[in-house]
């Protein structure tokens, strides 16, 4: 007879569980508080940077003489926190959250300080990239770490803390960025610089904050880490050519050889970025199985047109409001308010309805249409309507995407599995951002390149250019101070020339004045003279010396009587001996305008004025600030018409999402966080891994879960 027995012990490494039907909260509500301080001070810092730069961009582009440029300054950014959103996400999976949300605000700072060192656009773009590159963990990991904490239906009871970190960024950021920027000098530093440098000590206060505060436990599966590099390879390779070709393509040519190079590049990236990612399968920094899902698809789909929209015609609106209104750029700031404040209100009440019912599948067809009605309000703006009518636009845009953001974000994240919260998270961000970038790109590529043919159209509208003429040839609104930019800018290669040719053409009336009237005298004084000489009054050898001097005392006379009549006749002025209009008496300038405005229209409708090439240099807008109206309406009119043309593509993609969105089917929302439930789902499996090895104890097993072979001894 043998008897086998064993001492069966179970080393899991895991905590224990809780008694069967109780199940204890993975983090407590300090614990998710202090998470959410730290994340708070991260989003605090990209957010109030994203409202300082948009007022202070004008300022920038002037100083540096590159504000057509601004859209590799923007583009840059997006590029690349763009690319870093996917890749921050996959790798948060697998390293954790904390340390790339440290590594991203350390990048974050470092860009800024570069960036306060800038000299032109284009280094200001560098700069702004190695900001980008560190503000794809600020965008994205604050979301998934949400995920994480927070079960859906309780977001609500947390999201007001962002609401007000985002709220006070809103209204503090143009208060800060109108200061600095329309300050020459602070501290012997030129005053927008001042812009990124604000970043370096509000970035260190946030890194204290993060690095004090943000603690997530760790809960889940361990497996060795496998990183996709030739997936973010290939993500580089596809936007940065077809980004690139976005912005200069206008220069270029879109059929150019280098547009061709960048569209075969940018579709061999894509060939091989899905060829990495189907081999990764679960690894991949996207992986393909996320889009199996229909509701992750038509999220991701949704989040790309309101990215495209969303960031690509609202960058106008900062311009809009300084160029078009004339308002300083912390007015500018201020007077988006009802965006921020449309935004805000529709992300609280649709949060508490979301918490409350847990439904939220009408959320994204509500946000697209009220965008969409702001869209259209935008589409009606012209010079002179009234800001308020502008405002309405913004607040209906705001009241759109305060509903769209979080909904779009909660469907991506329940339609996915708890461990692959962080890759679904920035996925849906990366695919929100690309729409976004390439709306940066594409549309503010368009916005300056009609706008040279806008502001040409607009000077030839007759009546705004009969007035811009009658101003810019009025000595004493020429010769302000105010007007010597825009003088200098549009009207003086205009005017210089009239001037000219009108001068030219009395200068020809003069001597044509003064041979008739010296004619004249001449042939009177010589008939009257003969006549003498016929009646033996005059010797006739005396008679050409008489007749000469006659002539000459009779000249002065005569030449200022024909200069005085041809001067009545040309509506001129007879100035030192010659006849030139007095640009000060408004009958005699409004007499040669009228003249030159039909044969003027003609030109700039076929683009050949002399004054066409500098009249829509788009570079500085400097000029703009304090002049007379009449001078600047044809910029205006022609950058309102560009921008408003912005505004019907926002229209459309917005109108599509819209018809997208009717077919949108949501998943319910979850009852638990991610983290909650892979601690669950680890005591679950704790808990059949010691039933199992008990189970086998009681029957006599020689063998038990994760003991491996158990000695036995024949007796």
């Amino acid at each position: 007879m043998s008897t086998a027995t064993a001492s069966t012990e179970v080393r899991t490494g895991r905590a224990a569980t809780a008694p069967e039907g109780e199940k204890r909260p993975i983090m407590t509500h300090r614990q998710i508080l202090l998470v959410i301080y730290g994340l708070m001070a991260g989003m605090f810092l990209s957010a109030l940077d994203q409202t300082v730069v948009g007022t202070a961009i004008r300022t920038i582009g002037d100083d540096l003489h590159g504000l057509d440029q601004q859209a590799w300054v923007t583009t840059a950014y997006l590029i690349t926190s763009t690319i870093a959103t996917p890749i921050y996400g996959k790798l948060s999976d697998l390293f954790g959250r904390r340390p790339l949300y440290i590594f991203g605000i350390v990048v974050f700072v470092l860009g800024s300080l570069l960036s306060s060192f800038s000299t032109s656009m284009l280094m200001l773009a560098g700069f702004r990239a190695i900001q980008g590159i560190g503000a794809g963990a600020l965008m994205s990991l604050p979301l998934a770490i949400m995920g994480d904490i927070l079960a859906p239906r309780e977001r609500a009871k947390y999201q007001g803390y962002f609401l007000a970190v985002f709220g006070i960024s809103s209204v503090i950021g143009p208060l800060i960025g109108g200061l600095f920027s329309g300050a020459s000098q602070i501290l012997f530093i030129t005053g927008w610089r001042w812009v990124f440098l604000v970043n370096v000590p509000i970035g260190i206060a946030a890194l204290l904050m993060v690095l004090a505060f943000l603690h997530l436990p760790k809960v889940g599966e361990k497996r060795a880490p496998r990183i996709d590099w030739w997936g973010a390879t290939s993500v580089i390779v596809t936007l940065a050519p077809l980004l690139l070709v976005a912005e200069q393509g206008r220069t270029w040519g879109w059929g150019s050889g280098l547009a061709i190079a960048c569209y075969v590049i940018g579709l061999a990236g894509l060939v091989s970025f899905l060829v990495a990612e189907t081999r990764m399968k679960d690894d991949a920094i996207i992986p393909l199985k996320l889009f199996r899902s229909g509701t992750f698809s038509m999220a991701t789909l949704l989040g790309f047109l309101v990215g495209f929209a969303m960031f690509g015609a609202l960058l106008t609106i900062p311009l809009y409001l300084q160029i078009v209104t004339g308002l300083t750029p912390t007015e500018s700031g201020f007077a988006t308010l009802p965006m921020i404040g449309g935004l805000m209100i529709a992300s609280i009440v649709s949060g508490q309805i979301v918490s409350r019912t847990g439904r939220y599948r009408i959320f994204p067809v509500i946000g697209t249409a009220f965008t969409a009605i702001g869209f259209f309000v935008l589409t009606f703006m012209t010079i002179d309507k009234p800001l308020w009518f502008l405002m309405i636009g913004m607040f209906f845009i705001g009241l759109g995407l305060g509903q769209l953001m979080q909904t779009i974000t909660l469907a991506s994240q329940n339609s996915v599995s708890p461990r692959d919260m962080g890759v679904a998270t920035s996925s849906s961000t990366f695919f929100r951002q690309i729409g976004g970038t390439l709306g940066t790109a594409v549309l503010l590529s368009v916005l300056f390149s009609l706008m040279p043919t806008n502001i040409l159209h607009a000077m030839a509208d007759k009546q705004d250019l009969t007035s811009a003429l009658d101003a810019a040839l009025t000595p004493s609104v020429a010769s302000s101070s105010q007007n010597a930019g825009v003088m200098k800018q549009i009207w003086n290669p205009i005017v210089k020339p009239i001037k000219s040719q009108v001068q030219a053409g009395l200068d020809k009336g003069t001597a044509a004045a003064t041979t008739a009237a010296d004619t004249a005298v001449t042939q009177k004084v010589t008939a009257a003279i003969q006549a003498q000489v016929a009646a033996g009054a005059v010797p006739a050898s005396a008679a050409q010396g008489l007749i000469d001097q006659q002539v000459a005392a009779a000249k002065p006379d005569a030449e200022a009587q024909a200069l005085s009549a041809a001067a009545k006749q040309a509506d001129a002025s007879v100035v030192d001996g010659r006849l030139a209009v007095d640009w000060s008496d408004s009958a005699q300038r409004g007499h040669y305008v009228d003249q030159v405005v039909p044969s003027l229209v003609k030109q700039l409708d076929k683009g050949t004025s002399s004054g066409s090439s500098s009249a829509s240099d788009t570079s500085d807008t400097s000029f703009l600030n304090g002049a007379d109206a009449r001078l600047t309406k044809p910029f205006m009119t022609g950058f309102n018409d560009s921008a408003v043309s912005i505004y019907w593509v926002g229209l459309g993609v917005v109108l599509l999402a819209f018809v997208l969105s009717l077919f949108f089917k949501v998943p319910p929302l979850r009852q638990n966080s991610a983290l909650q439930e892979q601690a669950d789902s680890s005591a679950a499996d704790d808990d059949l891994v010691t039933r199992a090895a008990g189970a086998a104890a009681v029957a006599g097993s020689p063998t038990g879960p994760n003991t491996g072979s158990v000695p036995t001894r024949r007796r």
